[in-house]
């Protein structure tokens, strides 16, 4: 991933140190097995531990040669241990210590994208009580309906987020499996309970039965639940984007002083924090594609996946966190311009009420096709000639006649519509039990 949308700590993960250091992880794990069986003596375990180092520029030297970057690091290592260096990867095959090893480097990267996700739910409920009352019209089809509060809204993104995040947890947690079975994963010169032993040290799961490498279906997993989590924060960013419409205007994101909006027009305010989360989401859900071609392999492994992970793996992690961290500051800073949204709940001509008067009717003892084709029609008059429904509706004889004044205040009363939107903000407390 490009510095730009990489967190210091989220591309350190992807690090060639961080690789190696990981693979020598395994490798020591795996000597400890051996040395505690008797299968490698413990004096040389013990020379590996404390000598063994990694050494970036003679793993690339051994590689041009070598043309195997595994075979290269097991090399270089040797040979910063000496004679006892033979004992390095007894047993093992290549994708024991690459996919194991890959599996720390996942759970590294699960815990910081996890913990991203924390901090953005805490957030959003934050910003959700705060505007638990705060009376805006909801929009289907980009179009009027419904009063809700903005709180009843951000109280969805709090529970999709969460959901996101249960998902991750799972997926993350099945991919932090690893292997220690050898060659064709028989454990042909090795024993299982080396693997055991490893792997425990190491706080992986064992794949049951691995072949020579631990099959793509969970890695496949992991990526589609990145995916789908970066879907949901694009559709807040998104909605964020909307609603900082010049006509709408009920969202601002956060603009610090300096900041440019436009190299030409000075007076610009872009939503461009939103907007980079939407396009970084597009990259995921092609990421995820990506992973799942990498199940089909041939046999017991081939090595096209090799090239794919080595980008989509770091690529996919470090974005979704970059995102969610991005996204927390835009939550957390966002201006929310309650006159806007009061102002054109207000400018709606009161058609919110359209439902609600329909209702009316039907308890009046209307039929709901004649009260329906009433409504819609008192409903139309008012929007083309830009008179509220309320006088339409009181005028009507259809409406009015049957119903009555004090009944027309009430469908149109945007007091009630609201009633219940203080509940969808109050179950946020399910978050704060977990």
């Amino acid at each position: 991933m490009i510095p730009r949308y990489a967190h210091p700590a989220a591309a350190a993960i992807w690090s060639d140190e961080a690789r190696w250091a990981a693979a020598l992880r395994v490798e020591l794990a795996v000597l400890e097995a051996q040395a505690a069986r008797g299968d490698v003596p413990a004096t040389a375990a013990a020379a590996i531990r404390s000598r063994a180092r990694i050494d970036l520029a003679r793993i690339e030297a051994l590689e041009a040669t070598l043309d195997h970057d595994l075979l290269a690091f097991v090399t270089a290592v040797a040979e910063s241990v000496g004679d006892e260096g033979r004992y390095l990867h007894f047993g093992l095959t290549s994708s024991d210590v690459v996919d194991t090893a890959l599996a720390l480097q996942l759970r590294a990267a699960g815990d910081l994208i996890l913990a991203s996700f924390d901090r953005l739910i805490a957030t959003i409920v934050r910003r959700a009580r705060e505007e638990r009352d705060t009376p805006m019209i909801g929009r289907t089809h980009n179009v009027h309906a419904e009063p809700m509060t903005f709180g009843a809204k951000l109280a969805g993104w709090a529970f999709e987020a969460d959901r996101d995040r249960r998902r991750l947890a799972a997926a993350f947690d099945d991919a932090s499996t690893g292997k220690i079975s050898g060659p064709v994963g028989t454990y042909s010169q090795i024993d299982p309970a080396i693997e055991a032993s490893a792997l425990a040290a190491l706080g992986l799961h064992a794949d049951p039965v691995s072949t020579q490498i631990v099959q793509r279906d969970r890695h496949a997993a992991l990526v589609a639940a990145i995916a789908v989590a970066g879907g949901s924060l694009e559709r807040f960013a998104t909605e964020i984007r909307n609603l900082q419409h010049t006509e709408i205007d009920e969202l601002r994101e956060p603009f610090r002083t300096g900041q440019a909006g436009s190299s030409a027009m000075p007076q610009k305010r872009n939503p461009i924090k939103s907007e980079r989360v939407s396009g970084m989401a597009r990259l995921l859900r092609g990421y995820s594609v990506a992973a799942m071609e990498n199940q089909a392999l041939w046999h017991e492994r081939d090595i096209s996946h090799s090239s794919v992970e080595r980008v989509i793996l770091p690529d996919a992690t470090t974005l979704l966190h970059f995102m969610a961290e991005s996204l927390c500051g835009i939550i957390d800073g966002m201006e929310v311009r309650r006159a806007s949204m009061l102002r054109n709940l207000r400018g709606g001509l009161g058609l919110h009420a359209a439902s609600r008067l329909l209702l009316a009717l039907v308890e009046a003892g209307v039929q709901r096709e004649i009260a329906h084709a009433a409504v819609q029609r008192a409903a139309t008059i008012a929007r083309d000639g830009d008179q509220p429904l309320r006088e339409i509706a009181a005028a009507d004889a259809e409406i009015g006649g049957r119903i009555g004044a004090a009944a027309i205040d009430a469908a149109c009363s945007e007091t009630a519509a609201l009633e219940h939107c203080g509940l969808l903000v109050d179950r946020l407390s399910a978050l704060d039990a977990q």
